[in-house]
């Protein structure tokens, strides 16, 4: 295991960390003007909201997950049952 923050070591989540900070415009200078209640409405809000339901996501092909479970739905109720 390499040094604390490396990348290689822990990818998924410095990836979730590096798009939320993107999209939230977390930067040194926001940081300061908003009050820790704020930061924990907008991330709850910005997680909730659009990051687990509309956000597109490579690892299904890029669709939101609200349309990948809607296709795993459609296809499992389409799929035979075996008797």
């Amino acid at each position: 295991m390499s040094a604390k923050g490396c990348c290689w070591d822990n990818a998924v989540v410095e990836s979730f960390f590096s798009t939320l900070k993107l999209e939230l415009d977390l930067d040194d200078n926001r940081d300061a003007l908003i009050t820790p209640q704020q930061l924990q409405r907008d991330l709850a809000f910005w997680i909730e909201g659009y990051y687990d339901r509309e956000r597109r996501h490579s690892t299904i092909g890029y669709l939101s997950p609200i349309d990948y479970e809607q296709q795993f739905i459609a296809a499992r109720t389409l799929t035979p049952v075996n008797p």
